[in-house]
């Protein structure tokens, strides 16, 4: 270990209360209660243009590779007149907008958009049009969901995908480079519809329990299950991590963040905090891969973020970049709050060696933080907010999650319920039914324990109880037999996943 001050930050105290369950289990919950949150996500991006209209919202790379970025002010009036434009084509909840390609300025908008109309908007995995050859999962969720309008961001490098479905009824709608074919739309000719009144009254009926999203888990056993993504769950995630993270109310936060937004990891916590807190999401076109992790490094020297988010082998990747350029290394850390690693467990000798640099860099630990949650919890459900020394663990419950943990083949089971928590599969009773307990807790398919191998000890709080240890829960194991995909995998000891991912690596 190295011998060096941590680096210290204002985070909310780790306390949780414990309720005792017959059998041996037990509830784990917050002792902070969930303070209010917005009712729907535009409250928010209205919120910031009122009040720092010309603050960069959303950035990203031209094709002259030069950083072009739009402000709060600006998105509010593009996300009205595209939500101006949706009403105009008759899409609705039942017609939805499906987006094929990966984060941008323009797919960003478009969600926003969508929600302005009231309108669910489908991002999906770009892997199901440029990596299939059947394009069996892309069909799949298409005709699910058969939706009103399909938007790639370039219409000839998805030209196969588009191909492949029957557009019959359906307008496509492309940022550049249209395909060959009549009836397709310039995104321009969204941006540029003048809104109405139409689109305050659409907005009025957006409450808490109105569908933003449907995001479509990975489907690695099966066909992808669309889950809904209720206002309520995507708001209260945020105010639930800004009361355990304060420091991101105090400055606006700034990401370099490649994440897909067609995943919650990218999507909710990552997108929407920027959202909620006034930020700027610098947009990373890079990789965790050979040819594109370039990317990733070259806009690490331009901005200096003040959060850091990436999995395992991210991390893996640019640390030989940061221990070979001392002037990249010292920009890296130079704004940084913490880094936050989910997905999988990081290494602790890529732990050892981040920290190694930060006191190279500034002479002190960087915070280490990581969390556990799903795409069904949009997405967390316990984080890290106190110091921690090595990687495995998840955290304790944010405000407003309870986590039910009782027994089950010599393990303890992990169930949440909360504001935060689906209200089940589109078009899919049946899942959705098997999916809850008799108390309506999410049977989220996975195992954990208490990294205080003592367990939950009482303290003069009365039940609020400390790890005084190793406080918090350690990554979980996938659980066999439970619902999900989880129930038609081979146990085996698993590393924790990013929220969002249902225990799969990215």
């Amino acid at each position: 270990m190295i011998d060096a001050p941590r680096a210290s930050l204002d985070f909310a105290p780790a306390r949780v209360d414990t309720e005792t369950l017959p059998g041996g289990g037990f509830i784990l919950r917050s002792p902070m209660e969930l303070d209010p949150y917005a009712s729907n996500l535009c409250e928010h991006l209205t919120d910031w243009a009122e009040r720092t209209p010309d603050r960069k919202f959303l950035a990203e790379r031209d094709p002259e590779g030069r950083w072009r970025g739009i402000s709060f002010g600006e998105a509010r009036d593009l996300a009205r007149s595209i939500a101006q434009a949706l009403l105009d084509r008759g899409v609705t909840p039942d017609r939805p907008v499906m987006i094929l390609s990966d984060n941008g300025i323009d797919n960003g908008l478009l969600q926003l958009g969508a929600m302005h109309a009231g309108v669910p908007v489908v991002p999906t995995s770009p892997a199901y049009s440029l990596m299939s050859r059947d394009f069996g999962k892309l069909k799949h969720v298409f005709g699910l969901i058969r939706p009103r309008l399909v938007f790639a961001a370039d219409g000839q490098m998805f030209a196969k995908a588009l191909d492949a479905l029957d557009l019959e009824g359906v307008e496509v709608v492309v940022a550049r480079n249209p395909p060959e074919g009549p009836g397709v739309t310039a995104f321009a000719a969204l941006a540029g519809t003048a809104p109405t009144e139409a689109v305050d009254a659409a907005l009025s009926q957006v409450g808490p329990d109105t569908v933003a999203k449907i995001l479509f888990t990975s489907g690695s056993t099966g066909l992808p299950k669309g889950v809904l993504n209720t206002h309520r769950m995507l708001c209260s995630n945020q105010q639930a991590i800004a009361q355990i993270w304060p420091f991101i109310t105090r400055r606006p936060p700034v990401l370099v963040d490649w994440l897909p937004w067609s995943h919650t990891f990218g999507g909710n916590h990552n997108f929407n905090m920027i959202l909620r807190n006034g930020g700027t999401l610098y947009i990373d076109a890079g990789k965790p891969a050979p040819g594109l992790v370039e990317k990733t490094v070259a806009n690490l020297r331009d901005v200096a973020p003040s959060l850091y988010f990436n999995v395992p082998r991210g991390f893996d990747m640019i640390v030989p970049y940061l221990e070979q350029d001392e002037t990249l290394r010292d920009r890296f850390f130079s704004n940084l709050d913490t880094i936050f690693y989910a997905a999988a467990a990081l290494p602790q000798n890529l732990w050892e060696r981040l920290e190694a640099l930060s006191v190279a860099a500034r002479g002190e630990k960087v915070v280490m933080t990581s969390a556990w949650g799903a795409t069904e919890t949009a997405p967390l459900v316990t984080g890290v907010h106190f110091p921690i020394d090595r990687a495995g663990v998840i955290g304790l419950p944010a405000p407003g999650s309870e986590l039910k943990m009782i027994p089950n083949a010599g393990k303890l089971e992990l169930r949440v319920r909360g504001p935060n928590v689906t209200p089940g599969y589109y078009k899919r009773e049946d899942l959705t039914r098997e999916a809850f307990d008799e108390d309506g807790f999410y049977k989220i398919g996975d195992a954990g324990k208490l990294a205080d191998p003592d367990g939950p000890r009482r303290s003069r709080q009365g039940n609020s109880v400390r790890r005084p240890r190793r406080r918090g829960l350690q990554a979980p194991d996938r659980l066999l037999g439970q619902h999900g995909d989880a129930a038609r995998r081979r146990h085996r000891r698993r590393r924790p996943r990013h929220p969002g991912r249902r225990g799969r690596r990215p």
